[in-house]
């Protein structure tokens, strides 16, 4: 079992006692989910080998998105999917950050704040896109919502292939090598776009002071593989890994973290409620998308990406080839390592 679930597990009571008036229903829901993950109480998939028909049954996983045990196979599985759409050009990473002066509405109107980001993120790319290139492009924003130390920090990683194409001419144009947009520019236009957001939004209000300058990071992070493992970091691979949490002892929780200045890992220590907490924040507001797809990108554009696709590979580019997932759950039979398919699943009456 996850060492955080079984933190959250041993500590559910005082926890909720002493956080009751913070807690969302989307952060009950998934306190309840995962302290049920691979128990009993979620019941248990059958399985039979194909081979020597040794028979088991498991538990089943909650499945929730803010699960650190179900997240590595969501990731794997978006990584296969992804793969399959990547254009084989140089990819470039945005970030998207908000000073700690308006990091108060993540806490308070968590869905209106990250859903007003996400439309002015998108907004300043399509908009740089079109006045660099004219044609057409695409990207895909990843919702980030913690720092390093895992405090509430967010921000919005895009993924965005350097080029355009042209369709009328049925051409891929590419960009300049090693560089996309200039980021006091896009700083500039975040800014700008994002208060006046808020400002028109009725859920949101404005602190009476803030940073003039706000910071807009924009990077080359190659292409191929490295892409999407460049990308995974950011995606479902929940909050805090076990392999962080150094100990757990006199009531409270030492993790370690990774200083993205100096690079040298460092360590922090919190009662076990506060520790908590820290991670239990970054639940997500329920509906809410934390991967979203713009343009070429975007699943309806397919046949677009199919045609663009072709045209690199007739440029000699070499593109990725996919890795196909199996249709059906299988995994290797502890006896003789063959497939073993799921025959059903059993639920507690």
């Amino acid at each position: 079992m996850s060492t955080f679930i079984d933190v959250l597990n041993q500590y559910h009571a005082p926890f909720i006692t002493a956080y009751q008036d913070k807690l969302t229903p989307e952060m009950r829901c998934a306190i309840s989910r995962l302290g049920q993950c691979q128990t009993d109480n979620m019941g248990r998939a059958h399985w039979q080998c194909e081979d020597c028909h040794h028979q088991d049954a498991q538990p089943l996983s909650c499945g929730h998105r803010a699960c650190p045990q179900c997240q590595h196979r969501t990731t794997a599985d978006w990584v296969a999917r992804k793969q399959s759409s990547q254009l084989p050009v140089a990819h470039y990473m945005v970030t998207f950050t908000l000073p700690a002066q308006l990091r108060f509405l993540a806490s308070k109107q968590a869905k209106a704040l990250y859903s007003v980001m996400f439309q002015v993120a998108a907004s300043v790319l399509k908009d740089f896109a079109a006045r660099k290139h004219g044609g057409q492009s695409g990207f895909t924003l990843v919702l980030h919502t913690h720092n390093r130390k895992r405090a509430l920090h967010p921000h919005i990683h895009a993924v965005v292939p350097g080029g355009f194409y042209d369709k009328a001419r049925g051409q891929w144009h590419k960009g300049h090598k090693g560089y996309l947009y200039n980021a006091f520019a896009l700083a500039k236009v975040w800014r700008a776009r994002l208060l006046a957001a808020i400002n028109q939004h009725r859920q949101l209000s404005m602190p009476r002071s803030l940073p003039d300058k706000w910071v807009v990071d924009c990077r080359y992070i190659g292409r191929g593989p490295s892409v999407l493992k460049y990308l995974s970091r950011y995606l479902y691979r929940g909050v805090l890994p076990d392999k962080d949490i150094v100990s757990i002892e006199n009531g409270a929780v030492t993790f370690r973290y990774l200083d993205s200045k100096t690079q040298q890992w460092h360590t922090q220590t919190l009662p076990v409620l506060e520790f908590l907490w820290l991670i239990l924040q970054h639940v997500l507001p329920k509906g809410l998308q934390r991967v979203r797809d713009y343009g070429l990108m975007q699943g309806r554009a397919k046949v677009l990406r199919q045609q663009v696709l072709l045209l690199l590979i007739q440029l000699g580019m070499k593109v990725l080839a996919t890795v196909p997932r199996p249709r059906k759950a299988e995994r290797p039979c502890p006896k003789c390592q063959h497939a073993m398919r799921c025959t059903g699943i059993s639920r507690p009456t």
